[in-house]
């Protein structure tokens, strides 16, 4: 039973168009990061980058090569798009994208962290075996068919991306209001919808719609008597994202998706033009290696799945301590503000040092420093190797406090304790992290 579910034949028509889809959107994400002026502010600017703990050899490359980087990710894209040397090109945007993901956090969003994750996912499914350069040349691997696990597999990913986002915003302060009512007020000056924007209503819609909408559009888009309605609601909800969020290709890349829920007579014949046979048949193919491939799939999804829960076995409130927060589909669920300062004391002396951060972080990296513990640690451990490098031992006292949606600042970091020799715990909390109040 379990192999004629999972490798029955299915039509391929939305894959493929997925394919074309995707190849045109990260194109565009790569370029764009170019002309908007995004690789220069978060990396050509810094002197160095705050990467994800571990990745400390990840640094951007000098001068302006990052510029070439990206042009190079953006070709990598197109070749995707018309299937020319699928699976290698798939291949290096995924390394090349997951290097940039991996080397910074200033410009940290849970829609970098699914791209990356889609990119490895494409990589290794079959999206290029019909319309594509490399099914002209090679008969041997074309097919308009594609085993049925390759959809459950995209929906089931989907479904857990949009379930995590709408059960984390359970919670008081998106309920009643507040974090909406923040995320709007900034946009006031936005041109025709900047002033409707802050009508007492718009908060409660964006709310609940939200949260709403996160929870049942998977679902919805299953049902076929909801497909269409549901539809056009994503249309809306994702170009009203995209207007007012500045998301990237996020929400069009989550409208293209929408083509797996269609039957694909329709999307072989709106979309694709009949430039494909449609598959009607009935094969069941178990690939020999069948075990490995159940084994890698249940394993992949129990990560997924597992993952957005790790904050829950971590001390205080992870809006405070940021710990579990990465990587858990946590989107725009709070806006926090910061102030800090660094002090360093030389081991042996009594001399004191107020770093000026200003000569050590770019304006984009000055944003971020004083709010999420996990920077701050990193920034003394930097501090803590530059002067290691004139022979000198220091250590390093952190005095940040921080407004979480709008609340009164409260100190965030433990000013006796020396940050630039604390050790760092992937999974547990650290007691440098002052407790918070936001539960109280």
């Amino acid at each position: 039973m379990w192999n004629r579910w999972l490798f029955k034949r299915v039509d391929n028509s939305g894959l493929i168009f997925f394919r074309i889809a995707f190849g045109l959107l990260i194109a565009l994400e790569a370029i764009g990061g170019i002309f908007t002026g995004w690789i220069r502010r978060t990396l050509v600017e810094p002197d160095f980058t705050f990467n994800f703990i571990g990745f400390e050899f990840l640094q951007p490359l000098p001068g302006d090569l990052m510029y070439y980087y990206y042009g190079l990710m953006g070709l990598f894209g197109i070749l995707v798009m018309i299937g020319f040397k699928y699976r290698f090109s798939m291949f290096c945007y995924t390394i090349m994208w997951a290097s940039v993901y991996l080397m910074q956090k200033s410009s940290y969003n849970n829609h970098y962290y699914l791209l990356m994750l889609l990119c490895f996912i494409m990589t290794c499914l079959p999206a290029h075996t019909a319309l594509s350069y490399d099914a002209w040349k090679n008969k041997a691997i074309r097919s308009i068919s594609m085993p049925r696990w390759v959809w459950l597999f995209i929906v089931l990913q989907l479904w857990i991306v949009y379930t995590y986002a709408s059960v984390a915003k359970l919670y008081p302060d998106w309920l009643d209001g507040t974090v909406p009512e923040l995320l709007m007020r900034g946009k006031r000056s936005y041109w025709l919808v900047g002033e409707f924007l802050q009508k007492p209503w718009i908060k409660w819609v964006i709310a609940y719609f939200g949260l709403i909408f996160d929870l049942l559009i998977v679902p919805m888009l299953l049902w076929k008597r909801t497909r269409v309605p549901f539809f056009i609601l994503a249309i809306f909800f994702h170009l009203f994202n995209s207007f007012v969020f500045h998301i990237g290709i996020f929400p069009y890349l989550s409208l293209a998706f929408c083509v797996f829920f269609f039957p694909t007579q329709k999307v072989n014949k709106y979309l694709l033009r009949n430039k494909k046979e449609h598959y009607d048949g009935d094969e069941v193919i178990v690939p020999e290696n069948n075990m490995i491939l159940k084994f890698a799939i249940v394993l992949w999804f129990v990560i997924q799945i597992s993952l957005p829960l790790r904050h829950w076995l971590i001390k205080d409130n992870v809006l405070w301590t940021e710990e579990g927060h990465r990587l858990s589909w946590r989107m725009m669920l709070r806006t926090k503000s910061g102030r800090s300062s660094f002090k360093i004391v030389e081991k042996g002396t009594k001399d004191t040092i107020i770093v000026k951060k200003h000569k050590y972080l770019s304006k984009k990296q000055r944003r971020i420093i004083s709010t999420k513990p996990d920077v701050i640690w990193q920034f003394a451990q930097r501090l803590k190797q530059e002067y290691a490098k004139e022979g000198k031992e220091i250590q390093v006292f952190v005095d940040a406090q921080i407004s979480v949606n709008g609340r009164p600042y409260e100190r965030l970091i433990d000013p006796e304790v020396d940050i630039a020799n604390e050790e760092w715990n992937y999974f547990a909390h650290h007691d440098w992290i002052l407790p918070s109040n936001l539960d109280k």
